[in-house]
């Protein structure tokens, strides 16, 4: 049973704030299980990890600002400028003309826009910090549709992230759309006790699990995202351990499992022993006494017989068999055969 703390993990994404239908639809093709009528989790998103990162400098002036890179800026709304008459799904896009302090014009280019949202994102005369890749159309200088519009507080500055984590989408869904249900999602991690020797943790320099999504989540360079970093891997090791945790909690349920004893008097074995143009090794002997006392227990055997090539695994498995076989012959009603080394083959083993 999945332990209750664990739950928000497994709901579905449009649990979380800001997800409806057209948007759950978007991250069940992106991130959800690949069966029909599945549903994205929240944990899905957990691990719906960036490829990249934005980083986003603080322009001071416009003049300032390269064309074709992204810029962050501080300005004041000076003008709306409606296009295509009073239908505002017109082609002709909706610009809105900003200033900076030292005199510098810039257009904010909405295409398919709302005006009425957009007079309430940026009214007549407000202060906003606006970032996007700046362009050049015509000789002036536009940002269509700016990545962030944020207003300025007092202080003269605003919460906007300086590095910006970039992750594989589908078509529809923008990376900022993403950033806030990812974002969502991590909130719902809950404090989970550490697993991991803590002399382990300190040799390599692990973070906590929660800490390493949340670093991975928050890339400030392109090397945050290599495969080397403690993060990923600390996650990567976590992974591993899970498996093998599991593979033994599964061994140990079928050892488990009721079986046959099966205690052999050994004739036919040793009768094919003798007949061998070789002496077994030490290991192989060693096998077929772990083997053997597999088959006398009452649980069901779970093992496997690993060697070179070359090295006899052939022969412990034959000589296994025959103490299955062997095992339901009785001392009375059983002679043991005779192999002639001329007949007996060993070939492969």
């Amino acid at each position: 049973m999945r332990p209750a703390k664990l739950a928000p993990l497994f709901a579905t994404v449009r649990s979380l704030k800001g997800v409806g239908p057209k948007v759950e639809g978007l991250l069940n093709k992106l991130v959800g299980p690949r069966h029909e009528g599945a549903h994205a989790r929240v944990i899905d998103l957990v691990w719906h990890l960036p490829v990249g990162v934005i980083d986003r400098p603080v322009v001071a002036r416009i003049a300032e600002a390269r064309v074709g890179g992204l810029a962050t800026l501080e300005v004041t709304v000076a003008e709306h400028r409606p296009g295509g008459g009073s239908k505002w799904r017109s082609r002709a896009p909706y610009r809105v003309l900003v200033e900076d302090d030292a005199g510098g014009a810039l257009e904010l280019v909405y295409f398919k826009a709302d005006p009425a949202y957009l007079k309430r994102l940026l009214p007549l005369g407000s202060r906003r910090l606006i970032s996007g890749k700046l362009e050049s159309y015509d000789g002036l200088l536009q940002m269509p549709h700016p990545d962030h519009v944020m207003a300025v507080d007092g202080a003269g500055g605003a919460a906007l992230p300086s590095h910006e984590p970039v992750y594989p989408l589908t078509a529809g869904l923008t990376n900022t759309t993403l950033r806030k249900a990812v974002t969502n999602a991590l909130a719902q991690m809950p404090d989970l006790p550490e697993w991991i020797d803590s002399g382990l943790l300190g040799q390599n320099a692990w973070p906590s699990f929660g800490e390493a999504i949340a670093r991975l989540h928050a890339p400030a360079t392109e090397a945050d995202l290599l495969p080397s970093v403690p993060a990923r891997a600390r996650l990567a090791y976590d992974e591993l351990l899970a498996n093998q945790l599991a593979l033994a909690v599964i061994r140990a349920r079928l050892k488990r499992r009721a079986g046959r004893r099966l205690a052999a008097a050994g004739k036919l074995r040793k009768a094919l022993i003798a007949a061998l143009p070789f002496a077994l090794t030490g290991a192989q002997r060693r096998a077929l006494a772990e083997i053997d006392a597999d088959l006398a227990s009452p649980n069901r055997m779970l093992r496997l017989l690993q060697g070179d090539v070359g090295s006899g695994k052939t022969v412990v498995a034959l000589l296994a068999m025959a103490a299955a076989a062997g095992s339901s012959i009785t001392s009375t009603s059983y002679t043991a055969p005779t192999f002639a080394p001329d007949n007996f083959s060993c070939q492969g083993m």
